[in-house]
């Protein structure tokens, strides 16, 4: 049998320390992300509007869907734009590249909430 040398473990203890680093990813996230707090603050804003506003349960999960995406892909452009920190601080054209294309998925994102939300509100 094969032995797993990861480092978080197997089984249950492995689900807990995720659950930790998740949390710790959250908490940082929040404190050194102005737009992250910002998304999150228009989620938290949208949430009961979404709820009363949709009429299915497929609609109420499609708008609060669009709104968990942005945090999710928030999420993912502080992960890159962290790591290209950490790589170094000077300009380099893929960096540049690397944080604009994540900065565009949030945008992307976040117009997909705008277009769910007129698709369900409005037509």
């Amino acid at each position: 049998m094969k032995k797993n040398n990861k480092p978080n473990g197997r089984g249950l203890g492995r689900i807990f320390r995720a659950a930790k680093s998740s949390v710790a990813g959250f908490k940082a996230a929040f404190v050194n992300e102005a737009a992250f707090r910002q998304e999150l603050l228009l989620a938290a804003c949208l949430v009961l509007p979404a709820v009363w506003l949709g009429n299915t349960g497929l609609e109420k999960a499609m708008l609060l869907g669009s709104l968990l995406l942005v945090i999710i892909v928030e999420l993912l452009n502080s992960a890159v734009e962290a790591a290209v920190d950490r790589i170094g601080l000077e300009q380099h054209q893929l960096s540049g590249r690397a944080k604009d294309m994540a900065s565009a998925a949030v945008f992307a994102a976040l117009v997909n909430v705008v277009v769910i939300w007129l698709f369900i509100l409005c037509f």
